[in-house]
């Protein structure tokens, strides 16, 4: 069991992992290298700090320990010791910046175009995050070993298209930004909802993307689509607690528990969005965020605003279409215009590829079925998607909504 002092410990070693990356690496280079020393690093603190006490400069032990491990793996290196040698000796690990802050110029890095987005993942929750190989491979019900070699392949990419420790230029800077955003976007959901497993949810996950979207924003305070995926991320995981029983199976949105939200999240994403809104050009983020904040002001579900949410889904259908926004736009449209209504737009993507086998459009379809009356569809439907699923809480709960139909059928 994690005490007290342990958790103290760990969100600051998080904390502290990008700094004390960017650190080294803006010093030495070698970034894969330099990641491999701070890993560490963190993971001495880990073992000793609990037990006799954070020092009193944490970032400086770090930096200090980390280099002597890199100076140790670049002596190691004998066809190359006198030129690593004198690198090292340049600046004396005290003598290393000790304010900047290099969390964004890491992101980019780890972000790389040249990386698939599964290595762009792992590779930002070991370098960024400063989770250990094992915590990430059961994060994403992988052996260590495979996602070991995924940080390791992703970091030798990085190395031979020539990815260097820099803020992007300025005219590639808004792509890149955008990259991180979803990757970070990407990280939240496979927490709030995992794509596989026995659990719904990894808090563990949801907790990390946002810390690292908050770092973004310290870095990034004017930046409306970071103020928005953060608001999105705090409305939607407001309701976490509210999502499951006792016995884990999931509780749909309609049938939370809303006096479980977490307020104070709610209050931070709506003002975070509100503002946004009011100042930047709008972006599908804040969209989105707007969406989850209507769904967060209604005290009960019957108080939703479908209206008001089927007009931002219209917006975000012309600003950033895709057939998953055109999946939950077809509800909005359900809720306010009929299910037929909602049943004839997903009619327009069920030829989409990206959606080909999906489980949630064959669970959208049988809930928009039920809606309209068609239990005989809605079941077969309900049975398409819970044998799509690879989530078991997900599968459990679409095998239950089949069951009954089946029990209410006269």
């Amino acid at each position: 069991m994690t005490t007290h002092a342990g958790r103290v410990v760990e969100d600051l070693l998080r904390e502290l992992a990008p700094q004390v990356l960017g650190a080294l690496v803006r010093r030495y280079g070698r970034f894969d290298t330099c990641e491999d020393a701070v890993q560490e690093a963190l993971l001495a603190a880990a073992v000793q700090w609990p037990k006799e006490g954070v020092p009193e400069n944490p970032r400086g032990w770090l930096i200090a320990v980390a280099s002597r491990r890199l100076i140790d793996q670049l002596r190691s290196d004998q066809a190359r010791r006198l030129r690593e040698e004198t690198v090292a000796a340049q600046v004396p690990p005290d003598e290393l910046p000790a304010e900047q802050d290099d969390t964004l110029t890491l992101l980019f890095l780890c972000c790389h175009p040249a990386l698939s987005p599964a290595s762009q993942l792992a590779l930002t929750l070991r370098a960024v995050g400063g989770l250990t190989t094992d915590q990430i491979a059961r994060a994403f019900l992988v052996p260590e070993p495979t996602m070991a070699q995924r940080i390791s392949r992703a970091k030798q990419t990085i190395k031979t298209s020539g990815g260097e420790f820099r803020l992007p230029p300025e005219d590639e800077r808004a792509e890149r930004l955008r990259v991180v955003l979803h990757v970070l976007y990407l990280i939240f959901n496979e927490g709030y909802t995992a794509t596989s497993g026995p659990e719904l949810q990894r808090a563990d996950l949801t907790r990390e993307a946002i810390r690292l979207t908050r770092a973004v924003r310290r870095l990034l305070p004017d930046d409306g689509e970071v103020a928005g995926l953060l608001a999105l991320m705090l409305l939607t995981d407001a309701r976490r607690t509210a999502r499951t029983r006792p016995d884990g199976s999931l509780v749909p949105l309609t049938e939370q528990d809303r006096s479980r939200w977490d307020q104070d999240s709610i209050r931070e994403g709506v003002a975070l969005v509100t503002d946004a809104l009011s100042r930047s050009l709008v972006g599908p983020y804040q969209v989105q965020a707007a969406i989850a904040a209507v769904h967060a002001e209604a005290a009960r579900a019957e108080d939703t605003d479908w209206p008001q949410i089927l007009a931002l889904y219209e917006l975000l259908e012309r600003i950033a279409p895709n057939p998953m926004v055109t999946l939950n736009h077809a509800v909005a449209v359900a809720m306010v215009h009929g299910p037929q209504a909602g049943l004839d737009l997903l009619e327009t993507i069920e030829a989409d590829d990206r959606l080909a086998g999906h489980h949630r459009l064959d669970a959208v379809r049988a809930h928009l079925l039920e809606l309209a009356g068609d239990n005989t569809a809605a079941h077969a439907a309900y049975r398409t998607a819970a044998r799509r699923t690879t989530s078991l809480p997900e599968r459990r709960y679409l095998e239950t909504r089949a069951a009954r139909l089946t029990d209410a059928e006269p």
